[in-house]
């Protein structure tokens, strides 16, 4: 089990000049809002809607309001967990892909004013509004602009009307830290009942209008938006797996379409802030289904987010579901909580409280000058230490500036480079930003040196510390994906595979792992069929997966029980590539 280390607080600049001379801005530098904000470091998702009562990840539109009725709905339990879990606030999904909005819009009947709930009476997003508020959590929300239920999607009828509840939500519950937009947009809905297809263009929204209403209604507010060359406050990462580039510029180019180089590692010539947000579920979906209970993420793999999110100058949005009966299923509480107390361990100790640290820090508004020093720091310990974390931030007040910095430890006499054991290529020893933590064995030495290598401007480093991390024990081996594969797997054509079961059974599902990896031979879109003889062959489903790139997990497909030795999966559709691939498949049986 990798150990992780525990902070220290060390504060000082490293600067040519005196305090006296000005420090000048390098580059794009942070609003106050985005300072704030990176200052939160962890805040949680709550993911909670009707997709909760039909096991699905995206609804259709055309879901029944009455389906909503939580038997011990209790916003203050989601409160109380996630402040216990150690996040500063939580973004709550107003309105989700199918359309239902979670409190009673005066602007469409599909919400929660028509379920049984409450009689009708019930609002969901002030229930958690003030939750927050009495927890001392900030609030934000989240608003599907994509909506699959209103006849109007695609037209600018329902431009207006998005507009309008967003107006709603930004006028009636309080302050909100940020407003979160979800990039899917568009495709396949009930709208209405059309059922149909509709598209929309980069331009339908009017982001730049929607963008000035939000300033002026919340102005503290932050804007996270997937919205193409329209620039947010905040950006994707690429991924919903958990992790940022180890290389991770908190600036953007400030027109284009962001790819996926750009949202994971930034733009070290970027000419706008726009920090990554860092965003994942503590299970393997953002909705909760009963059959992922036993697939929550285990405490090593939530600190391996950590360190890669936070620990890589990014903040960590950890989603936690709501189950159907209104609350965070047990599992998730007490997963998160065992996090918190975990982070609160690994930075209680600070090694380098009795170390020599040269150069000093600051005192008394007298400033080493670093030149003198070669841009180096060593922290003598006053007899050999173990030690297996190192972190340093820089004060990006004045802007993002470290390209590349070493790191080394001087056991029995020697210089031992060190690198970061969480990065796949190279020694992860580049940009530092508003935290870094470095992850390496343990280590014991009698000295530790620390030198920026290659920076934009002079470097201005405010914090350095040393820790030592204690092995995580008593933990769930299994993170989460469940691997069954007692099955005879062939492929018939590049886009066919066949799965043979050892005896002839009741088939009631399929499940497929995507690869995990890369998007090669990713299936998004599949027809499933199966066989007694090779002969007939009854088809059990046929669809898409809905969100599998961003987010590569567990998919399930359900059907009524049909008898089967041969199960044929057809990739209709592929992410990638021209060959159909996978991780794991497991046919689920009576």
């Amino acid at each position: 089990m990798k150990k992780i280390g525990l902070v220290i607080a060390l504060a000082f600049t490293m600067s040519n000049g005196s305090l006296a001379k000005k420090i000048k801005p390098c580059g794009p530098v942070p609003t106050e809002n985005q300072l704030r904000w990176q200052e939160m470091e962890m805040y949680a998702f709550i993911h909670y809607s009707l997709n909760t009562y039909t096991d699905q990840e995206w609804g259709f539109g055309n879901e029944d309001p009455k389906l909503f009725n939580p038997s011990n709905l209790d916003c203050r339990q989601w409160a109380r967990v996630c402040k216990q879990a150690g996040m500063k606030g939580i973004i709550f999904t107003a309105k989700h892909h199918c359309g239902f909005c979670m409190w009673p819009s005066k602007y469409t009947e599909y919400s929660v004013k028509n379920s049984p709930w409450k009689n009708g009476k019930g609002d969901v997003v002030r229930e958690l509004a003030e939750a927050c508020k009495e927890e001392g959590l900030k609030f934000a929300v989240y608003l599907s602009p994509w909506d699959r239920n209103h006849p109007e999607y695609g037209r600018p009828e329902y431009v207006t009307y998005f507009r309008n509840q967003l107006r709603e939500l930004l006028t009636e519950y309080g302050d909100m830290f940020e407003v979160w937009f979800d990039g899917a947009n568009g495709g396949d809905g009930w709208y209405g009942g059309a059922n149909e297809v509709r598209k929309i263009n980069k331009d339908y929204y009017g982001w730049p209008e929607t963008f000035k209403m939000i300033r002026e209604l919340q102005p503290k507010a932050l804007i996270w938006s997937d919205a193409g060359g329209d620039r947010g406050d905040l950006r994707w990462v690429g991924t919903e797996a958990g992790f940022i580039g180890e290389t991770n510029w908190s600036l953007v180019p400030r027109e284009g379409r962001m790819d996926y180089k750009i949202l994971h590692y930034g733009d070290e010539n970027g000419e706008l802030w726009v920090a990554g947000e860092t965003n994942t579920s503590i299970r393997p979906g953002w909705f909760y289904h009963e059959t992922e209970n036993e697939n929550v993420k285990s405490l090593s793999k939530l600190m391996d987010t950590y360190y890669k999110s936070v620990g890589r100058n990014s903040c960590l949005l950890l989603n936690f579901p709501i189950a159907p009966n209104g609350r965070i299923h047990p599992t998730d509480s007490l997963r998160g909580i065992a996090f918190k107390k975990m982070i609160d361990e690994v930075f209680k100790t600070n090694l380098a409280k009795t170390a020599l640290v040269t150069p000093p820090p600051l005192h008394k508004g007298r400033e080493v000058d670093a030149a003198a020093h070669e841009g180096t720091w060593l922290i003598n310990f006053r007899e050999p230490t173990t030690f297996n974390r190192f972190v340093v931030k820089e004060d990006i007040r004045y802007g993002q500036r470290v390209k590349k910095f070493s790191l080394e430890a001087e056991v029995d006499g020697q210089w031992v480079p060190l690198k970061d054991e969480l990065v796949d290529n190279g020694d992860g020893l580049t940009t530092i930003g508003h935290r870094r933590i470095i992850c390496f064995p343990n280590v014991t030495a009698t000295r530790l040196r620390f030198k920026v290598l290659e920076s934009k401007c002079e470097p201005i480093v405010k914090i350095v510390g040393v820790y030592l991390a204690p092995d995580i024990t008593q933990d769930i081996p299994n993170s989460g994906e469940k691997h069954a594969s007692d099955y005879y797997i062939f492929f018939g054509a590049d886009k066919m595979m066949f799965v043979t079961l050892k005896d002839e059974a009741t088939v009631t599902g399929f499940r497929y792992l995507p690869p995990q990896d890369t998007k090669e031979g990713l299936v998004t879109h599949y027809r499933i069929s199966a066989t007694t003889d090779w002969k007939t062959w009854e088809t059990l489903g046929e669809g898409e997966f809905s969100n599998i790139v961003n987010n590569p997990i567990w998919q399930t497909v359900r059907c009524k029980p049909t008898r089967a030795k041969v199960i044929r999966v057809e990739g209709l559709r592929l992410a990638q590539g021209d060959r159909m691939g996978y991780s794991d498949v497991e046919v689920v049986t009576e």
